[in-house]
């Protein structure tokens, strides 16, 4: 597999960096960081989750945040939101949703953890709100959490994982997520499931979602860019995790994947002067310093120019 030589970054800063906050950052500062991000060159912004607000109220303006940034959408900016049943799925139209990402757990500890049902129940109620969605228009992704490991049930088998996603590729999913939403996946792991994924649906983009709770982030990227995965997502500061999930810390950083990407030759689109702009309001909006590795030191991310793509890439 020919490694990609762009890469497109879905950053989740609003939604998965902020899920888990104490603080309720007000939508008037969201907007700021989101327009912080779209002016470093990020194309895809994940903007909050359509859930029940007394459960996550992080998350509460999500449709009002989706309102406030459409204008961005004529410049090429595409914004998205997590749906887990019918109700977000209307939520999500009724505030001018155009993409959605449809979010299932891969294991049954973690279905029941993270929405009280087994994962045929989940399944169902999943596939309504793909359907509704399909049927509106709006373009929907099925993300599996706990593609690799679950903090409940151990290894998540390649083949199950493949089932649990076929449903909903059946149903007309745009694109496909495999998540490890502990951070407890390594290289193997990642390329074991992942080739799996690939090779069952060749023809839909996948996108990996990774946290860093045992510093295997920026590992596992590597992994998947050898398999010629394109799509990453992260949180600027490496903030984030699951509050269902015992364990999970916090996604790899926006800044840590760009610098990586970048020493690898592969391009981003992300202006890192303006990238590091976010770091600043980013700490005052949560109150806390940022994990990443590179907020931790007084570097900004590589700039792309190719120079450090190995010989083979530059050919």
């Amino acid at each position: 597999m020919v490694r990609p030589t762009s890469v497109d970054i879905l950053d989740t800063t609003l939604r998965d960096g902020l899920q888990i906050e104490k603080a309720i950052v007000p939508t008037d500062v969201k907007v700021t960081l989101a327009e912080k991000l779209i002016g470093a060159g990020l194309k895809q912004i994940e903007v909050g989750s359509f859930v029940n607000p007394k459960k996550v109220p992080q998350m509460a303006d999500t449709d009002e945040l989706l309102r406030r940034l459409a204008p961005h959408e004529a410049d090429g900016v595409e914004f998205y939101t997590l749906v887990f049943n019918l109700k977000g799925a209307q939520r999500a139209v009724d505030a001018g949703a155009k993409n959605i990402k449809l979010v299932l757990s891969a294991s049954e500890g973690h279905s029941k953890a993270n929405s009280d049902a087994s994962i045929a129940e989940a399944s169902d109620r999943l596939m309504d709100a793909a359907i509704f969605a399909r049927d509106q228009g709006l373009r929907f992704d099925i993300t599996t959490a706990v593609s690799f490991i679950c903090p409940f049930d151990g290894i998540t088998e390649a083949d199950h994982l493949v089932e649990v996603l076929r449903p909903f590729v059946d149903a007309g999913a745009h694109g496909i997520g495999v998540a490890d939403t502990i951070g407890n996946a390594n290289p193997s792991l990642v390329r074991r499931n992942t080739s799996a994924v690939l090779e069952a649906f060749p023809d839909k983009p996948v996108n990996l979602h990774l946290h860093d709770t045992y510093n295997f982030g920026m590992a596992n990227v590597i992994a998947a860019l050898d398999l010629g995965i394109a799509n990453f997502d992260a949180a600027m500061g490496g903030l984030g995790g699951c509050p269902f999930a015992p364990g999970a810390a916090g996604n790899i950083g926006t800044d840590d994947l760009v610098h990586l990407l970048h020493r690898e030759g592969v391009a981003t689109g992300v202006d890192v002067e303006a990238l590091t702009e976010v770091r600043d309001p980013l700490i005052d909006a949560v109150g806390h310093n940022l994990t990443s590795s590179l907020s931790d030191i007084p570097a900004t991310p590589a700039v792309f120019d190719g120079l450090f793509a190995p010989a083979s890439a530059k050919a």
